[in-house]
C-alpha cells in the first residue's frame, strides 16, 4: 500500500513546516482524481502515521481535484475520469492533461 508511504511523507513535510510547539488541527491536501491514490487508504494511513507525533489528533482534509484535459486535435476542454478516456468531440486520445494528478499539501490548520 503506497498510501502509507505517502502519508509518512505528508506528515514529515507538515512537521518540518511547524514553528515552535504549535498544535496542528488539520492538514489540507489536494488530491487529483487521476493521481492513482485511494482516498480511503490515505485517510486510514494518516490516522496511523500521526500517532506519537505533533500531528496526533489532527485530521486529514482532502480536496478532490477533478480531471480536466484539452484535446490537441480539436481544442475541446473536457472532464476526464480515466487517463485512457477519449475526447468527447473527436474521440482522439491526443490530449493535454490540465488537472487531476495533484497530490499537494495546500495548507495546515494550526492554533
Amino acid at each position: 500500500m503506497h498510501e502509507l508511504t505517502l502519508c509518512r511523507n505528508i506528515v514529515d513535510i507538515a512537521l518540518d513546516a511547524l514553528e515552535g510547539d504549535r498544535k496542528v488541527h488539520a492538514v489540507i491536501l489536494e488530491l487529483g482524481l487521476l493521481a492513482g491514490v485511494q482516498k480511503e487508504a490515505l485517510l486510514f494511513s494518516f490516522d496511523v502515521v500521526v500517532q506519537n507525533t505533533a500531528l496526533e489528533g489532527s485530521k486529514l482534509v482532502i480536496i478532490d481535484v477533478p480531471g480536466k484535459a484539452k484535446c490537441n486535435q480539436c481544442a475541446t476542454l473536457f472532464s476526464i475520469q480515466k487517463l485512457y478516456d477519449a475526447c468527447p468531440e473527436c474521440r482522439s486520445h491526443d490530449f493535454q492533461l490540465l488537472s487531476g494528478e495533484e497530490l499537494n499539501i495546500k495548507s495546515l490548520e494550526v492554533e
